[in-house]
């Protein structure tokens, strides 16, 4: 099942890595890559257990409090590995940061199938929507680890880092709304959390990582 996740994950990094042949190192891109599904998983296992079924007692507060925590949470994870020492100040973190999103995001797919099946809703097609939102999940989470990447790189983590806990908000919001909601309103909130990370990742592509080929060319030009 959790090749699900995997094989859009992967797609999405080779169609994303061309035009940045030599920026990063084949094993650097499985290392994270892998990395992230490691991590994933146990952010993914971490929201399975630690969320409670919701409850419209708690309601509002409640949500809020898992949005703000999680966001932290995952976002300091990428943060962790992509801060590595050898990785501060570098081209290819970016990249990696990419590399490192698209597996962590695949761990999720999974674990969101599975709650999927349990619901009081069950059926294939319920599940299929399910499936279908877990891209969001890959998308949101690629984009936000490549973003940090090149704080990292520009050596203004804290602010990119910040930015990427307060973009994982609104996304953790509608995650938490598809918990809260029936079959009818599932299709649009999973719907949302593609459309949301489709956003995110399509900015951070065609805006942040080509920021790299910039430089390389300034510092080129420079020395000719």
């Amino acid at each position: 099942m959790l090749f699900l996740g995997i094989i859009p994950a992967l797609l999405l990094l080779y169609i994303s890595l061309k035009g940045y042949e030599g920026f990063y190192k084949d094993k650097g891109i499985f290392l994270t890559f892998i990395l992230g599904i490691i991590f994933g998983i146990i952010a993914a296992i971490v929201r399975f257990v630690t969320n409670p079924l919701p409850s419209l007692a708690l309601g509002f507060v409640n949500a809020l409090f898992y949005v703000i925590i999680y966001a932290l949470f995952e976002q300091l994870f990428k943060t962790m590995v992509l801060n590595l020492r050898r990785l501060q100040g570098k081209k290819e973190t970016v990249i990696y940061g990419l590399s490192l999103g698209l597996g962590f995001g695949s761990s999720f797919t999974p674990f969101l199938v599975i709650l999927g099946s349990m619901s009081s809703e069950n059926s294939l097609t319920f599940v299929s929507i399910v499936a279908f939102g877990s891209l969001g999940f890959i998308l949101f989470h690629a984009a936000t680890a490549a973003y940090i990447g090149y704080g990292i790189y520009k050596n203004k983590l804290m602010k990119f880092l910040i930015i990427a806990i307060l973009i994982q908000l609104p996304f953790n919001l509608i995650v938490e709304a598809t918990r809260y909601y029936s079959e009818s309103y599932h299709v649009c909130l999973q719907t949302a959390l593609v459309i949301y990370g489709l956003i995110i990742f399509w900015y951070v592509v065609k805006n942040i990582i080509p920021n790299i080929l910039k430089d390389e060319k300034r510092k080129r030009s420079k020395k000719t």
